[in-house]
């Protein structure tokens, strides 16, 4: 495998262990949507298993995001006028101070989380 393919393989498997944790499923729930068993999901996610241009699609939809997204062909930023944001401004805004205090927390440490060494992007 060349240099290129390893970083792309890479590039994907980070992307879709990103999307999975976004859309809140444990690789045990995806494995077994896919009809596989857990260790596939995380050596596919840690770029040492191809995956099949079936299971992309099936990915793409299980975390609601595009089969470009995942092959790192189109930039990680999110559209403005993408209706989901619309919705979820909506939704925060009803939300208690208190509340929407923890849901920030939550949200920075998941990102915490998700990042090398703790860091941020």
């Amino acid at each position: 495998m060349t240099e290129v393919d390893s970083a792309k393989r890479a590039r994907i498997a980070e992307r879709l262990k990103e999307a999975r944790k976004l859309a809140g499923l444990s690789q045990g729930h995806v494995a077994k949507i896919l009809g596989l068993h857990r260790p596939s999901v995380s050596e596919i996610e840690a770029g040492n298993r191809r995956v099949s241009a079936d299971e992309l699609a099936q990915l793409a939809e299980i975390y609601d995001v595009s089969v470009a997204w995942l092959l790192g062909e189109t930039p990680e930023t999110l559209d403005a006028q993408d209706p989901r944001l619309e919705l979820a401004a909506r939704e925060l805004s009803k939300l208690k101070p208190d509340d929407l205090e923890r849901l920030l927390k939550l949200l920075a440490a998941m990102r915490s989380d998700s990042t090398p060494n703790g860091g941020s992007r």
